[in-house]
Parts: structure tokens; C-alpha cells; sequence
């Protein structure tokens, strides 16, 4: 019986966009911030609200990527992956905080109207914040998906999140301007704390999944499958107790591989490193572990429903 291990290319150091995050929400504030100052609109108001949940999120992001991208030491022998879930789930929680504010100030609103003053000035600005969010929040979700940081996709959707908003808002405010109908404002805050609970809670459950140890999506465990299948076929050789799970930026496997008896150490040792090599040049962060056992020995199935 042999025992591979293989592990995971380093990951790329993802901090600048988490520092492209930072800066965008510190202009996104300003600008929001000043919008909200010249009209008194309490959509503009949850609008900036939610771009200063953005800037704290950005920040935990930043915290967060450093130290997973620490190496394993002594006490971490697994790395610091994981550190990407609890930024996720803050976020999350961030999300629900600001999400509940909104709703407050927009009952409230709706119960005490006030006039709105220069709705096209600070339209004009939320649109130009707007923008600036949509192309950031486009670039994390793609280096993001790339290169499967939760922090980076987390921080994305939540700016994109904030463009959908802001959308609403000006939209909204447009018409409130044009009709006169003062109580679009608060209508349009409620709604808007009610869309960014749903985003709140999306973070919560995909952190969850994280830290629970789920597996690898379908699609990447029918790709694993597909290569497992491929060597059953030629080398009269099985496979169980396969098992993935994600960690961050890094996913692991571990498997079993059953050859027939008659092989000697070294080519079972070979085989099982081919196969190892092949599975990482698909899934180039994958740490993979692999335990050989001779297929006719009955107690190499004591384990088969690992």
C-alpha cells in the first residue's frame, strides 16, 4: 500500500483588487454622500448607505486575502484559506445591518414627507458613482471566478448589487421629479433595503457552504469522474472513497485506488502519480491525496462509503 500527496500551486496574491475595491468605494461614498447632502433624498441617503457598506466590506476584504494567502505553519498545517469565509459572512451581516437601516429611514420618510431640492444634480452624480461601481464590480467578479475567491466574488456582486440600486433610485427619483409624487422617494428606500437583504443573504449561505466543508461543484466533480472513468478503463484499475471539498482559493481531493495485486509497488506508484499529474493539470489549485490498495483484498473495501 502507497500513499501520494500532491499539492496546490501557490495562489495569486489578490490584495490589488481588494486596494481597486477600496479606492472605488471611497469615491462611490463621496460622491453618493454629496448627492444625498444636495437633494435630501432618503433613496440617495440608503443609496450612500450602502456604499459605505461597500468601503467596510472592501476593507475586511483586503484583511482577509492577507491572511489567506499566508503560507501553512505550525498551527495552520492546511493554510489560511478559509479566512476568505468570514469575510464573506461580515459582509453578509454588514449587508442585513445597512439593509435594516434603509427600511427604517424609509417609513419613516413615508410617514414625515419632506421636499426633495436639485433631484437632477444629484441624479447626475449617483449615475457617475454608478458607473465606476459597474466596472469594478465587473472586474472582481472576473478575477474572482478565475481564480475562486469568495471575497473577491463577494465584493463584486455587492457592488453590482449597489449598480442595480442606484438604477433604481435615479429611475425612481426621475419620476418623482417629473410626477411630483413625493412619496416615490421612501417607496424607492424600502425597496431598495429589501433587494440588498436577498444579496445579504446569498453571502451568508455561500460562506456557510465554505466553511462547512462542501464539495466541488457538479461540473468540476463530473470532470474529476470523467478522468477516473478513463483510467478504470484501461488499467483495470477502481476507484472510492473519492471525496472533494473547497477551501478558499484551494480544493482538495482525497481518493483510493484499487490495482490488481500482481502489480509491483512501482507501477502502482506510477500509475496513481499519473493520474494525479492529470488531475492537476485540470484543476491547477487542486491538493490532491491518493491511497493505493490491491483490489482483491477484501479489507481494501472496508472504506468504500468514506
Amino acid at each position: 500500500m502507497t500513499r501520494t500527496e500532491r499539492p496546490a500551486a501557490n495562489p495569486p496574491d489578490l490584495r490589488k483588487y481588494a486596494w481597486l475595491a477600496i479606492a472605488t468605494a471611497v469615491l462611490t461614498v463621496l460622491l453618493k454622500g454629496s448627492a444625498w447632502a444636495i437633494t435630501g433624498s432618503v433613496g440617495l441617503l440608503s443609496d450612500a448607505a450602502e456604499s459605505l457598506v461597500n468601503l467596510v466590506a472592501a476593507i475586511v476584504a483586503l484583511i482577509s486575502l492577507t491572511i489567506a494567502a499566508r503560507p501553512p505553519d505550525d498551527g495552520h498545517h492546511f493554510g489560511h484559506s478559509k479566512a476568505e469565509y468570514f469575510s464573506a459572512a461580515l459582509e453578509g451581516i454588514m449587508i442585513f445591518v445597512a439593509a435594516a437601516s434603509i427600511i427604517y429611514l424609509g417609513i419613516e420618510r413615508l410617514l414625515n414627507p419632506r421636499e426633495l431640492e436639485s433631484l437632477g444634480l444629484g441624479l447626475a452624480i449617483s449615475i457617475v458613482a454608478a458607473i465606476a461601481n459597474g466596472i469594478v464590480g465587473r472586474i472582481l467578479i472576473n478575477v474572482g471566478n478565475r481564480h475562486r475567491s469568495i471575497t473577491l466574488r463577494a465584493d463584486g456582486r455587492h457592488l453590482m448589487t449597489d449598480v442595480y440600486t442606484t438604477a433604481g433610485v435615479v429611475l425612481g427619483l426621475a419620476l418623482a421629479w417629473i410626477t411630483g409624487w413625493q412619496w416615490m422617494d421612501p417607496v424607492i428606500a424600502i425597496l431598495v433595503g429589501v433587494n440588498i437583504l436577498v444579496t445579504g443573504y446569498r453571502l451568508m449561505s455561500e460562506s456557510a457552504s465554505g466553511l462547512m466543508d462542501a464539495t466541488l461543484s457538479a461540473e468540476d466533480n463530473a470532470r474529476i469522474q470523467a478522468i477516473l472513468d478513463a483510467h478504470t478503463e484501461q488499467d483495470r484499475i477502481e476507484f472510492h472513497a473519492v471525496r472533494t471539498r473547497e477551501s478558499g482559493a484551494r480544493q482538495f481531493m482525497e481518493m483510493h485506488m484499487l490495482v490488481p495485486g500482481e502489480w509491483t509497488v512501482q507501477r502502482g506508484h506510477d500509475a496513481l502519480e499519473d493520474l494525479v499529474d492529470e488531475i492537476v493539470a485540470q484543476f491547477p489549485a487542486m491538493v490532491v491525496t491518493g491511497h493505493l490498495e490491491p483490489i482483491a483484498d477484501p479489507r481494501s473495501y472496508e472504506d468504500a462509503m468514506l
